[in-house]
Order: structure tokens, then sequence, then C-alpha cells
């Protein structure tokens, strides 16, 4: 067959659990937590670097191919004034190529790339409560503008497969 399916990729170590980064305000932390957060950062770090980036904007060439199919929209106006019917044609552009990339990976990891792909401070990741198996949906726009269309979305689970951390349910 002639493609059109999802590419699916190996296991990326980078994406495992972790402490992603210190959080603000925290209290004291053990030498051991602070430790392997240092540990853990670059590794997440370069995850959302390799996962989370700015289209380039698409050429002239990419923009209308000649061999590209475009849509002609007609639109009939009737004057107010007169009786006399004006036809407008515009030519739309073909939609621009969509990327889409499913992360499945830990929540500590999730709330981090979140965070830094809105350009909020990182070290806030533990403010988000995602629950377990939920949907985060990220667009990011060749302009550079961002925008959460979901955070935690567990509509897909019944009640009873809602879950955070070691917590059932939302009474928690």
């Amino acid at each position: 067959g002639g493609g059109g399916g999802v590419e699916r990729s190996l296991p990326d170590a980078d994406l495992n659990e972790g402490r992603p980064v210190h959080h603000i305000p925290g209290g004291k932390a053990r030498q051991s937590i602070i430790d392997r957060t240092e540990e853990n950062h670059p590794r997440i770090e370069k995850a959302f670097q390799k996962y989370f980036y700015r289209a380039d904007p698409p050429s002239e060439e990419q923009e209308l191919p000649s061999s590209s199919p475009t849509t002609t929209a007609t639109e009939e106006e009737q004057s107010p004034d007169e009786n006399t019917d004006t036809t407008t044609t515009t030519t739309l552009k073909p939609n621009p190529k969509h990327e889409f990339e499913i992360i499945v990976c830990h929540a500590n990891v999730i709330r981090y790339f979140m965070c830094r792909a809105l350009q909020l401070p990182p070290e806030a990741w533990l403010r988000l409560c995602i629950f377990n198996c939920s949907l985060n949906y990220v667009t990011i726009r060749p302009t550079g503008t961002v925008s959460c269309r979901l955070l935690g979305d567990i509509g897909h689970l019944g009640h009873e497969h809602s879950t955070f951390s070691m917590h059932h349910g939302f009474n928690w």
C-alpha cells in the first residue's frame, strides 16, 4: 500500500519518567531529590527540543505549487440599489501541511512540556494536575503562537478508570 497510515516510532528513553526541574515555590528538598532533578533535567529538556518546535513557514513554492489543486469559491451578490448580479471568484490556496506527534509518557514529563510549550516558567510544572491516560493537545504555529487545546482530558475514560497518581476518581 501507498502510505497514509500512522508512523510508529520506537520508544524514546528521553521521554522516561523523571523530575524535570526544581519547582517553585518549594520547601527544603533532600539532596537525593536535588541530585535526581539535576540528572534528569538535561534528558527531559532534550526530549522537549526534539518534539516541540515551530514548523518552517511555507515558501512560495510550497504555498501554491502549479500542480496542486486549488479550490474556487463563487459568490453571487445582489446590489441593493440595482437589480444586477455581480459574481466574485476567489481562489483558495491548498491547506498547508499539518504535522501531528503523539507522545506517550509520564505525567511529570507532560506537565513540564506543557509549561515549556506555553512559555510559562517550567518550575510551575507541579501546579498542573493531569489524570493518568489523559489527552493533552498543543498547537504550535509557524508564527510561534502556541495554544493549549486540551490539558488532562479524560472524557474517553469512565469514572471508574479516572486516576491521578495512586488516587482513584476525583476526591483526592
